[in-house]
């Protein structure tokens, strides 16, 4: 039936496409919207009106597994490439963390009450770049290491920074003392660009993610509510400043480590990366499993999850025309809006996906970023390209490519999902 369809419809209907990857964006982003939105009371097994509090933080953490995911795909998938190609890649990358910085600086001034992330994630993607040769079990461990040695670190530079007053600095903000740190978030890329190595088409490897994804939740929130269990209130009062009265710091109190007793979201502890990171991976073995054989029902979430960029862009720019005092009102949970915006921006992204194809902002960024790279063959000396096939990105994904791309250099090799 895809081969009867238009040219531009083919993409989304077609079996090439990481339909999970795509569905699992879609989640993430309508995750987003969520929190961006809604007013929800403090998570609570009892009162399943707090459930919708699974969005803090997840949603995000989701999302920039994914991000990892897609620079594991850029760079050659289960086939990390080398040479002039990786050069290519990175060149790319770079140049999409440049567009994501300064789109997420335009997004930040037009000053709705959300924390954009593109700035942060363009600091992601640089920081990814080292790492692109390394295989999946060194990405794994290192993201256990520094699951255990940077909260700690984040946390005494966070508390020894606001008192000598560098805590609003960009590059500080941006690293250390965001609302997503990345030297915290950088784990979550390192997981997802060890899981872009894998084979995302095989069943039991996506198995193996949802067995492990499960494990890892229950374990980071089972220990988190443990550690958090002793004084509830100890981890609040911890937060407070080190700053004396007379200016100095309070180094009794610098390597205070309460504040990581808990599993509150963004709170960049231990507990919070290993459970948050578990539920990620588990949600896209789910997405993978299931998207395939459900992709016209979940048409919809696919087709967004396949322009994230744009419809986290249009959503912020909604919120911005329909200002903050009309819909923070009092005695609202806002729900009514974010049913309606969400549904708003999916329509769109589904005529989009089925009249044109790559979202506009996505189609920005990865016609600018080859563009860069054909720039560099030409002064390096080093030969074209053949032609280049975009992987899906958690900001850049180009419809009608598979988990797994050939390499620029090589032939095509397409899995079938």
């Amino acid at each position: 039936m895809a081969n009867t369809l238009p040219p531009r419809v083919r993409p989304l209907a077609s079996s090439n496409r990481i339909l999970g990857v795509d569905l699992a964006r879609g989640l993430a982003v309508v995750g987003m919207f969520a929190a961006h939105i809604l007013i929800i009371e403090d998570f609570d097994w009892s009162e399943p009106g707090t459930w919708a509090d699974i969005v803090n933080g997840r949603s995000s953490i989701l999302f920039a597994m994914l991000a990892g995911i897609s620079i594991a795909i850029l760079s050659g998938g289960t086939r990390p490439k080398d040479g002039v190609p990786l050069l290519r890649a990175r060149m790319r990358i770079v140049v999409r963390a440049l567009l994501l910085f300064v789109l997420g600086g335009l997004l930040t001034g037009l000053g709705t009450p959300v924390y954009v992330i593109l700035e942060y994630y363009a600091v992601l993607f640089v920081l990814a770049l080292p790492f692109l040769r390394w295989r999946p079990r060194q990405l794994f461990l290192l993201a256990a290491v520094l699951t255990l040695v940077l909260p700690v670190l984040q946390l005494v530079l966070s508390r020894l920074y606001e008192p000598l007053g560098f805590e609003d600095a960009a590059i500080v903000e941006l690293l250390v003392t965001g609302n997503y740190p990345a030297m915290i978030w950088i784990v979550f890329v390192l997981v997802g660009l060890g899981l872009g190595r894998l084979d995302l088409a095989n069943a039991t490897i996506r198995l193996r993610m949802l067995a492990s994804g499960a494990v890892l939740a229950v374990v980071g929130y089972c220990l988190g509510a443990l550690a958090a269990a002793g004084d509830p209130d100890a981890a609040d009062a911890a937060r407070d400043s080190l700053e004396t009265a007379s200016g100095d710091i309070d180094w009794s109190r610098a390597f205070d480590l309460t504040p990581l007793a808990t599993l509150e979201a963004h709170s960049g502890s231990p507990f919070e990366i290993v459970g948050s990171l578990g539920f990620a991976i588990a949600v896209l073995a789910i997405c993978l499993l299931v998207a395939q054989r459900a992709r016209s029902i979940l048409f919809p979430l696919i087709a967004t999850g396949s322009m994230p960029l744009t419809a986290y862009s249009v959503q912020l720019l909604a919120l911005f025309a329909i200002g903050a005092s009309s819909y923070w009102v009092q005695d609202s949970d806002n729900g009514f809006l974010f049913l309606t915006l969400t549904l708003v921006i999916m329509a769109g992204c589904s005529l989009w996906a089925l009249t044109i194809g790559t979202g506009p902002l996505e189609q920005v960024l990865k016609q600018v970023s080859q563009r860069a790279a054909s720039i560099a063959d030409h002064r390096t000396g080093a030969p074209p390209a053949g032609p280049v096939l975009d992987p899906d990105s958690a900001l850049d994904p180009d419809p009608g490519l598979d988990t797994d791309p050939a390499l620029e250099t090589d032939p095509p090799r397409r899995t079938v999902l």
